[in-house]
C-alpha cells in the first residue's frame, strides 16, 4: 500500500525548508510615507500564479511590505476554474515553477502528500482544477497578502514625503495606494485585449463569444449548431464543451492546416529560458516571432475529446471573412461559401495594444514598443510583433522618448506581453523558476538603489560589537 505524508506533515516540512534556507536574514527595507500614510514597497496587480510567486520571492528577499490585488473574487483568480475549459494542464506533470526550488513546495509534493506517490505516477497530466487548488494552498500556507474584488484603474507618478519617487495607483473603489514599485501580473490581456474580428464583434452579444469569456452558457447551446473559429487548443476545448453539453453540431474553422507540434515544448531548456532576454533583438524577433506565429498546437487528448463525437466537423483552410444575422441565424462568409450557425465562438487569441488597458491608457503613448526600437530585415516585418512592449532587462517599461517619463522604469510587466522580450515568463509555468528571480532581482535592485543614502547612514551608525576589548591583556610598552 502506498503510504502518503499528509498535508499537515508536508506543511511542517515546507516551514522547515524555508527556515533552513532563509539566509540572508537581515531585514533591510526602510518604511516610507506618502501624505503621512505608509507606502508599499511593491504593489502587485494580479494574484494569479505569476503574482503569487512574485510575492513569495519578494518575501524570501525580506521585502514584506507588499500587497497583491486582484479584480476577481477569492478562489476565482486566473483561468483555471473560469475560462480554461481544459480538463488538464498542457505542461508535463513534472515541470516545476511556483516552488522556486523548494522540493516540499512543488505540486508533486502537495499531490503525493494527499494521494500518494503511486497516484502521481499514474497521472498523465495535472488536472486543471487540482492545479488551482494547489495555488490556493500555496497562497494560504505562505500567508501571501492578497486583496480581492478590487482592480487598478489608473497609474500616475507621485512623490514621497521625503522627496523620493513613487507610483500612485487608483483602485476601482476610488482609493489611491502609493507604491515604490509596481508589478503588472495581469495575465494574457494585460497589455492588450482578447481579439475577435470586428464583424463577429458586431453580432448580437447573445450570439457570439470569445473563448476567454467566463459566462458562456453552454447549456443554452443544446440542440444548436455552433461554429468555432481558430485552430488552437482553446478553440478546440470550447468546441468539446459545446459537444459535451449536447450541441447538435460543432464546426471548427481553421485558417490553415492545424499544427500538431507544440513549439513551446522546444524552448523548455535552461539556456533559452535564462538567456533569451539577453539575445540580440534580431534573434529575439526571429525566434519568438516564429514560435508565436506557429500558434499553440492542440494536444492529442484535446483532439480525442472532440473526435469522440460524430457531430464534430473541422473545416481546414476555411477562415471567416464576414458575418451577419440572416433571420434568426448567423451567416458566416468563407472562401468556400457561406455557413449558417446558431452561435459563434472565437478562439482567436489576443493582440497587443497598450492603449486598450484602462490603467495604462493615460501614458500608453509614452511606452516604448518593439516597433519603436527595432527595424526587422526586409521581409520579416510583422505589425503584431511590433505592438509588443519593448522591456528593460528587469521587465520594466522603457520610455518611447528618453526623458519624457522616467517613472515608467518603476512599472514591471509580468504577463504575456513579456514574451517577445524574454520568451515564456510571467504567463508560463515552464519559465517561472527562472523568470521570477530575474524579475525580483530587478525590483530589489531598484529598491536598494533608491535607499543608498539611508543605507550609508545605517552603515555609519553601525555599532554592533562582536566582543569587548580587554585592555588588561595589552602590553604597556
Amino acid at each position: 500500500m502506498d503510504q502518503h505524508l499528509g498535508l499537515a506533515a508536508l506543511e511542517a516540512q515546507v516551514a522547515r525548508d524555508i527556515e533552513l534556507t532563509a539566509h540572508p536574514r537581515t531585514e533591510w527595507m526602510m518604511p516610507r510615507l506618502w501624505r503621512g500614510k505608509p507606502v508599499f514597497d511593491v504593489l502587485i496587480v494580479g494574484a494569479g500564479q505569476g503574482g503569487l510567486v512574485t510575492a513569495f520571492r519578494l518575501m524570501r528577499e525580506r521585502v514584506h511590505n507588499i500587497l497583491c490585488i486582484d479584480r476577481a473574487a477569492e478562489g476565482r483568480e486566473g483561468p483555471w476554474v473560469t475560462f480554461a475549459r481544459m480538463p488538464t494542464l498542457r505542461s508535463p506533470k513534472d515541470q516545476t515553477g511556483p516552488d522556486l526550488g523548494i522540493p516540499s513546495l512543488t505540486f508533486q509534493a502537495w499531490y503525493e502528500a494527499q494521494f500518494g506517490a503511486e497516484a502521481f505516477a499514474a497521472m498523465s497530466l495535472i488536472p486543471s482544477v487540482q492545479w488551482h487548488e494547489y495555488l490556493m494552498w500555496y497562497r494560504r500556507l505562505l500567508k501571501l497578502p492578497v486583496r480581492n474584488n478590487i482592480a487598478a484603474t489608473a497609474i500616475e507618478p507621485g512623490k514621497l514625503d521625503d522627496g523620493g519617487s513613487c507610483l500612485l495607483v487608483t483602485l476601482s473603489s476610488g482609493e489611491v495606494l502609493a507604491a515604490r514599485k509596481l508589478v503588472l501580473a495581469t495575465g494574457q490581456d494585460g497589455t492588450g485585449e482578447w481579439w475577435m474580428p470586428d464583424f463577429v464583434r458586431a453580432l448580437p452579444k447573445d450570439r457570439r463569444a470569445h473563448t476567454c469569456e467566463v459566462a458562456i452558457d453552454f447549456e443554452r447551446l443544446r440542440g444548436r449548431t455552433v461554429a468555432v473559429l481558430g485552430a488552437g487548443a482553446s478553440a478546440m476545448d470550447n468546441a468539446a464543451v459545446a459537444l459535451e453539453h449536447g450541441a447538435k453540431e460543432v464546426h471548427q474553422f481553421c485558417r490553415r492546416v492545424p499544427t500538431m507540434i507544440q513549439q513551446y515544448r522546444w524552448l523548455t531548456f535552461a539556456g533559452f529560458l535564462r538567456h533569451m532576454g539577453d539575445a540580440p533583438d534580431l534573434w529575439r524577433w526571429r525566434i519568438m516571432g516564429h514560435i508565436m506565429r506557429a500558434r499553440e498546437g492542440f494536444p492529442e487528448d484535446t483532439y480525442k475529446r472532440v473526435l469522440a463525437f460524430p457531430n464534430f466537423v473541422m473545416h481546414v483552410e476555411r477562415p471567416w471573412t464576414d458575418a451577419r444575422m440572416e433571420g434568426d441565424r448567423i451567416r458566416l462568409e468563407t472562401p468556400k461559401g457561406p455557413f449558417f450557425a446558431d452561435y459563434a465562438i472565437c478562439g482567436t487569441g489576443m493582440r497587443q495594444n497598450v492603449h486598450l488597458r484602462p490603467e495604462l491608457r493615460s501614458f500608453a503613448d509614452k511606452i516604448a514598443l518593439w516597433g519603436d526600437r527595432f527595424t526587422p530585415p526586409s521581409g520579416e516585418d510583422d505589425p503584431l510583433l511590433a505592438a509588443f512592449p519593448y522591456l528593460g532587462p528587469d521587465f520594466a517599461f522603457l520610455e518611447k522618448r528618453p526623458g519624457e517619463a522616467p517613472w515608467l522604469g518603476d512599472i514591471h510587466l509580468f504577463g504575456i506581453g513579456t514574451t517577445l522580450s524574454f520568451g515564456p515568463s510571467g504567463s508560463s509555468i515552464n519559465g517561472m523558476s527562472i523568470s521570477v528571480p530575474r524579475l525580483v532581482a530587478g525590483l530589489t535592485r531598484g529598491l536598494f538603489m533608491g535607499d543608498l543614502p539611508r543605507h550609508w547612514e545605517s552603515l555609519m551608525n553601525y555599532k554592533s560589537r562582536q566582543a569587548d576589548f580587554d585592555w588588561t591583556r595589552v602590553a604597556a610598552d
